[in-house]
């Protein structure tokens, strides 16, 4: 049976917040600049030691509404039958800085997207992602935006394969943030 996408409200957030959001890193995009950068980045995909990366907790996705002004925001889960399978999030008219650093209201991000770990691979996430940028481009938006990490290699990978562009690499971007200190910080964006 294919998947059924179905728009949400805040208040399915509890059962959006049960779709697994980890993944195993199991490499990473080293990124080397080239003549100091002027000569652009290369890409090296290097094994690491695999590590489970988000802890699929609950709670944060619930706090989503008490940090963030969701009221304009678009909710989707995919359901296989009754089953949610797989959720996207898109944020639109959030403060500067946090979707995009330039204040662009043609901008809308995609704030996360998650499938669960026994449906990868079905095309899902595809589902998914079209819906969700159909979504936006309704509403107007010239632009979806996707932040990943370079420890997010598949995440990459699909994004590229989406059609996506990726826009900006900050080599720094989680300095301030020890524990995801050496990951780089990978800026998509989707014309839409």
């Amino acid at each position: 049976m294919p998947v059924k996408i179905q728009e949400v409200g805040v208040e399915s957030l509890s059962l959006y917040a049960t779709i697994p959001d980890s993944f195993m890193a199991e490499s990473v995009f080293c990124i080397e600049p080239i003549d100091g950068g002027l000569g652009g980045f290369a890409f090296i995909e290097e094994r690491i030691t695999p590590y489970r990366k988000y802890d699929d907790d609950v709670s944060e996705v619930l706090n989503w509404p008490k940090r963030f002004d969701v009221s304009k925001w678009g909710f989707f889960i995919a359901f296989d039958g009754d089953r949610p399978v797989g959720g996207a999030a898109v944020a639109i008219d959030t403060p500067a800085g946090m979707t995009t650093p330039f204040e662009r209201a043609d901008v809308a991000a995609l704030w996360d997207i998650r499938v669960h770990p026994d449906e990868r691979r079905r095309g899902i996430g595809s589902t998914l992602f079209e819906y969700a940028a159909d979504w936006a481009r309704r509403k107007g938006f010239r632009q979806l935006k996707i932040e990943t990490q370079s420890v997010n290699v598949p995440a990459c990978r699909f994004y590229a394969k989406q059609g996506c562009q990726l826009g900006a690499i900050h080599r720094y971007g989680y300095a301030g943030c020890p524990d995801v200190a050496h990951e780089a910080m990978l800026l998509w964006y989707l014309e839409l």
